[in-house]
């Protein structure tokens, strides 16, 4: 049984335009897989939508480029992103994304193909609010040991005054005086010894002389 899908109304003017000279120039190679194409919204990857297109008679995937629209609203309707086309994903023959990307939330997509054949696909995606720092590669910090709070005491901060350093003693020293007080005793008595020899070498010789005469 062939399941036709409706194209949806209320559409722009630039899209139906688009739609009509785009069918005008479907290939023969076209013709031979139908006139519909199948479009499955697939999800979401880092926000991109992806969807999988392809031929709704047979299945094959569509080899030629593929111009669609992508508009996505929100539950409420109070945001709406689009139109966008898609892109084919590398590496793959049936799998279309948009270049850009959605915001964090859950939004309502909707996909419409004019070429190579017409084609409506919706679903319902959640995108997730990423971490701009993935784990592992947050900085972690690092706890710190505060310095340690030296305290002093009154009596350990005051300077403590060194003691005098000791005067060498001589056992011969003796006081200045003293030493002056000898030296004059020695030299008084000195003086009189030599008064008393001289006094009595000079009886000595007087007696002498009394008995020669």
């Amino acid at each position: 049984m062939r399941r036709h899908r409706a194209f949806p109304a209320g559409k722009g003017l630039g899209l139906l335009l688009m739609l009509f000279v785009q069918a005008l120039a479907v290939p023969a190679t076209a013709q031979a897989h139908g006139d519909t194409v199948e479009v499955v919204v697939t999800g979401q990857r880092d926000g991109h939508v992806t969807t999988e297109i392809t031929w709704e008679n047979d299945g094959d995937a569509v080899d030629e480029a593929v111009a669609a629209t992508v508009n996505a609203t929100s539950p409420d309707g109070s945001r709406s992103l689009g139109p966008w086309p898609l892109v084919r994903d590398p590496g793959t023959r049936t799998g279309w994304s948009t270049a850009e990307v959605l915001t964090p939330g859950t939004w309502k997509v909707s996909v419409d193909v004019g070429f190579p054949a017409l084609g409506h696909g919706v679903g319902e995606i959640s995108v997730p609010a990423v971490d701009p720092s993935p784990p592992g590669t947050r900085p972690t910090r690092t706890p710190t040991t505060p310095a340690p709070v030296r305290t002093t005491s009154a009596a350990s901060a005051a300077p403590v005054p060194s003691a005098p350093a000791p005067v060498p003693s001589s056992p011969s020293a003796s006081p200045a005086g003293d030493g002056e007080g000898r030296t004059v005793g020695w030299t008084v008595a000195g003086l009189a010894g030599f008064a008393l020899v001289g006094a009595a070498a000079g009886l000595f010789v007087r007696r002498a002389r009394a008995r020669r005469s």
